[in-house]
């Protein structure tokens, strides 16, 4: 059984006396990743801020690697928790690398240099965000980006027992975000313990073992599945009657009313640059024939006005097909936005012949 490297009992956290959460407690073992979500002034700051011992607990102990949070001297905490917060850093005439390289003071002596295992620290930490070529800039002259990897180096730098993360993805580009993702799983792998708040509802799924909702005054710990069940995520922000898929982790336009314009025939992804370019230009449209198990379905239920759908691994029953063909009577236009036909769906060529009149050709 892992052991517990990170422990709240009971920990009311806030301000001037003054509780924003209430009656924390939960365990977080070595080599675990745990993502933070909650909407907007939940409290997922003022959580992370009691972890990190930038604020102490109005009530209860906070206990790190079985000791009291409050009972270590800084150094001793630099050694066991690292932190990379979204405040800005400005530091003056440093290097990238002298930035890094600041993650060994814990481990320098009183004069602070840095001994040859200290720099190749320094080095390992560089490499592992890929920073090597940007190193010897000036930390206040790279882009935002790039400051953050130099500062998550900085953390990593530490040899942390705990990386405690918040919103660890601001400023950095697709590729960076997947290249994190990775990162944090290594990480993991290697026995850190990752602690991150985050917006992403996505990220905190595909990368999370586990997940601590913050609502209210109060928080539960959930696993990713349970995340995206029970509409967890809908009654956590409030998101009741908005366009969102739990399952996909993504949020679309709310779809338009009325008479459908468009009809679009797709399938396996095909039919989604469609329905939101369609969603953009204000046309509403309709979708079909779906199984209720193809990603189209899921997003053109968000997004399409009228929406015709089959149950999976069937043929197209008889009501399905005159559905679709009675709106599409009612449809100016007609777009096959990259359909399959298999064994199951081939009663798609006839309602592609059927509309054969009014087939436009993809617009993307």
């Amino acid at each position: 059984m892992p052991e517990e490297i990170l422990e709240l009992h009971d920990v009311d956290a806030g301000y001037a006396g003054i509780p924003v959460l209430k009656h924390v407690s939960f365990s977080v073992r070595r080599g675990e990743v745990v993502s933070i979500i909650g909407p907007n002034g939940a409290g997922k700051s003022t959580l992370l801020k009691n972890i990190i011992r930038q604020l102490a607990p109005l009530e209860g102990t906070v206990v790190l690697a079985g000791k009291n949070l409050a009972s270590y001297r800084p150094a001793g905490l630099a050694r066991n928790l690292a932190v990379l917060l979204t405040q800005p850093v400005r530091p003056e005439l440093m290097s990238c690398r002298d930035v890094v390289a600041s993650g060994r003071y814990p481990f320098t002596g009183q004069l602070g240099m840095l001994r040859l295992e200290d720099e190749e620290f320094v080095e390992i930490a560089l490499a592992k965000v890929h920073a090597e070529a940007f190193a010897d800039s000036q930390f206040s002259s790279v882009s935002d980006g790039q400051r953050q990897r130099i500062l998550l180096a900085r953390a990593l730098c530490q040899n942390p027992k705990v990386l405690v993360l918040d919103e660890p993805t601001s400023y950095l580009d697709i590729r960076w975000r997947l290249e994190l993702f990775s990162l944090i799983r290594e990480l993991a792998a290697s026995g850190v313990t990752v602690i991150m708040a985050v917006h992403e509802i996505d990220f905190a799924e595909k990368v999370s073992d586990r997940i601590l909702c913050v609502e209210g005054e109060s928080c539960r710990m959930v696993s990713p599945e349970e995340l995206s069940q029970n509409g967890v995520i809908q009654s956590l922000y409030g998101l009741e009657g908005q366009a969102f898929d739990p399952l996909l982790g993504t949020a679309e336009l709310p779809p338009l009313r009325g008479k459908p314009e468009v009809f679009v025939i797709s399938s396996c992804g095909g039919g989604i640059p469609v329905y939101r370019m369609l969603r953009r230009r204000q046309t509403p449209f309709a979708a079909g024939i779906l199984y209720t198990n193809d990603v189209d379905y899921r997003v053109a239920r968000m997004l399409a006005s009228e929406l015709i759908s089959a149950v999976p691994f069937e043929p197209i029953p008889d009501e399905a097909l005159a559905a679709a063909k009675k709106c599409i009577d009612g449809c100016a236009k007609v777009i096959a936005a990259g359909l399959t036909i298999g064994s199951c769906n081939c009663r798609m060529k006839e309602l592609l012949e059927y509309s054969e009149g009014k087939l436009w050709q993809n617009p993307l």
